[in-house]
């Protein structure tokens, strides 16, 4: 595969994420990276759509759920640039975390095929195989829960953080980090802590199942960054997504590799800002 110069995790990208405000002043293709001007008509033809449709007393989506606290709480942080640029951050900071994923979650079950067979066990228990999977049925299916769970530790597509800014002075550990000071949080040193997982450097979907088999909360899985209301605008609906796309695959196919499982290499194709899974092949077969 040819390395693509515009990928988030080359050093171009990167680069580019650094100077921006000053390679912004020069010439060149870089200063249309960032112009989402089609998608941004889109989004702002269906927060119209919904404007004109909208019933305070029966909201459909997120779109409809913002209007009406605009019209509860008018003057504030609720107006329809905030609107647009929320459905932007949903748009666009899920796609490649979202599609990384999933990659990885096809490779740790090519590679691990006895979880992938307990997998299609509580699919066959819980939801079988006349219905779609719905997100109700995640309750009850803590098994693949868990393994979607340890996908998203092992795989730890985004290890860096976004930009957090420290609100007040703060010391940790000896040093004072001033105000105003811009911080990374380094996620995968949390992901892989051998003091909150029992098998931090290894795939086990034990990692967040109880002795009696029922899913474990954890409070080292933070894949999706850190801070309490600062972390991700779309944990909720990432969750949701992938929940969904497992299962159904599952419910269907069998994912099997082209090469024996113990010769699956996991090692990322890059690693930057994300994560990105490396090419492999494999067979999906009807089930």
């Amino acid at each position: 595969m040819a390395a693509n110069p515009f990928s988030m995790v080359s050093l171009f990208m990167q680069f580019y994420d650094i100077y921006a405000n000053y390679l912004n002043y020069i010439p060149g293709i870089y200063s249309k990276l960032y112009d989402s001007k089609d998608l941004r008509l889109f989004v702002a033809k269906r927060i119209k759509k919904n404007q004109e449709t909208l019933d305070p007393n029966f909201p459909r989506d997120y779109i409809d759920c913002f209007l009406v606290q605009m019209e509860k709480v008018p003057y504030s942080e609720y107006n329809i640039k905030n609107l647009q640029l929320s459905i932007l951050n949903l748009i666009l900071a899920g796609s490649e975390t979202g599609s990384c994923t999933l990659k990885y979650g096809f490779l740790f079950l090519t590679k691990y095929p006895e979880v992938q067979a307990k997998v299609h066990e509580e699919i066959d228990r819980v939801i079988g195989h006349d219905r779609v999977p719905n997100t109700e049925d995640r309750r009850q299916m803590p098994y693949t829960d868990a393994v979607i769970h340890e996908v998203q530790r092992c795989s730890d597509v985004l290890p860096m953080s976004v930009a957090h800014m420290v609100t007040c002075d703060t010391e940790f550990r000896g040093y004072l980090i001033p105000k105003g000071m811009t911080v990374y949080p380094i996620l995968s040193t949390v992901l892989h802590d051998p003091t909150m997982f029992k098998s931090p450097n290894v795939f086990n979907p034990e990692n967040f199942l109880d002795e009696n088999g029922r899913f474990k909360k954890n409070d080292a899985f933070v894949p999706f960054s850190s801070g309490r209301k600062r972390n991700c605008l779309g944990e909720s609906l990432a969750r949701m997504e992938l929940f969904l796309f497992f299962s159904t695959i599952l419910q269907s196919f069998q994912l099997k590799s082209l090469v024996p499982p113990e010769d699956i290499d996991l090692t990322p194709q890059k690693s930057g800002f994300t994560n990105i899974p490396p090419f492999c092949h494999l067979s999906v077969i009807p089930r």
